[in-house]
């Protein structure tokens, strides 16, 4: 991979689209932990897009078809759409609910599979040593991302075993929780368009500062 080389910005999307490349890890099937179902998931996943990232630079939309795929198995985003919209799910239509998700869905897709294949780095690893976990239906998997100039990257997925498969909840990246910056954002948003839930819906874009990035969190 060769377009910018240790950027920030292209860790924080090259990390949340990497969980959407991801295919389901099953616990039924599978009696592995979930940072070995992952480890495996990802190896096999980046060896498959090693040396095309030149095609899926001029094809981006077909990238964005296999994400798309993806995400339907591994992330629950009816979850992560209810924790995102905060208090303002209870009185929210069930077609704005699902609107909302559907929206939610689309502009990760389209906003973040490009730092697949625009980041240059040099590991992608999951820790050995992991959090225990402290509920059988929740778990947590710390990866870190080594970029070209050396620095390293923290990313820890949130999971939560949802019929009989574990399934993305959230995303941390160098600190920072995605999903409780989501709903901030959303908040704003609402306070911003005097509680107008179609007005939020239609303009929603994801949106986290570089600045925020780089200085991190202790989430």
């Amino acid at each position: 991979m060769s377009v910018k080389k240790g950027s920030f910005v292209s860790v924080f999307t090259f990390a949340v689209a990497l969980f959407a490349a991801m295919v389901p890890l099953s616990a039924s099937a599978q009696p592995e932990p979930p940072e070995e179902m992952i480890r495996s998931n990802i190896n096999e996943f980046m060896a498959q897009l090693e040396g095309r990232e030149a095609y899926y630079e001029e094809n981006i939309d077909e990238l964005k078809q296999q994400v798309d795929e993806s995400l339907e198995e591994v992330a629950d985003f009816r979850y992560i759409g209810a924790s995102v919209m905060g208090s303002y799910f209870r009185n929210a239509s069930p077609e704005q609910r699902s609107r909302f998700v559907d929206v939610f869905r689309q502009t990760l897709i389209d906003t973040y599979t490009r730092g697949l294949v625009t980041f240059d780095y040099d590991d992608i690893r999951v820790l050995d040593d992991q959090r225990p976990q402290r509920e059988e239906d929740r778990a947590s998997v710390a990866m870190e991302v080594v970029a070209t100039n050396g620095d390293v990257y923290p990313v820890n997925y949130s999971l939560r075993l949802s019929d009989g498969e574990w399934r993305v909840v959230n995303v941390i990246v160098n600190g920072i929780n995605l999903g409780l910056t989501f709903r901030n954002q959303f908040d704003q948003a609402m306070r911003d368009n005097n509680r107008d839930y179609d007005a939020v819906i239609d303009s929603w874009a994801p949106d986290v500062g570089v600045d925020e990035l780089e200085a991190g969190g202790d989430a």
